[in-house]
């Protein structure tokens, strides 16, 4: 793997199967990430594959390039921070907005 390349996009077979989201899955799922992000900095990478595991539980079977897309909404709409490039989860961190630890 090449690290100074980005994660892997969602193939046009996991974008199909993504836009079959209903607004509540969607919902759920950002609230799932959220409860993986605190006040301190964490990897991007960290809260996606502890997020990957708790809904792979609930055989929710979503790639890991749709939570990151996901972060970068979060971000966007500033219900978290972030530092480093979304667009590699390993060289990204997280965290939940002020007051800070």
């Amino acid at each position: 793997m090449d690290d100074s390349e980005p994660d892997d996009p969602l193939t046009p077979e996991e974008e199909g199967r993504m836009r079959l989201l209903t607004a509540d899955e969607i919902r759920y799922i950002d609230e799932r990430l959220m409860s993986q992000i605190s006040h301190r900095w964490y990897k991007v990478a960290r809260v996606v594959g502890r997020t990957l595991m708790d809904l792979q539980k609930e055989s929710l079977h979503i790639p890991a390039a749709f939570y990151c897309l996901r972060i970068k909404h979060l971000a966007e709409v500033g219900l978290i921070e972030s530092a480093g490039d979304l667009n590699r989860m390993r060289y990204s961190e997280v965290r939940l907005p002020g007051p800070y630890e």
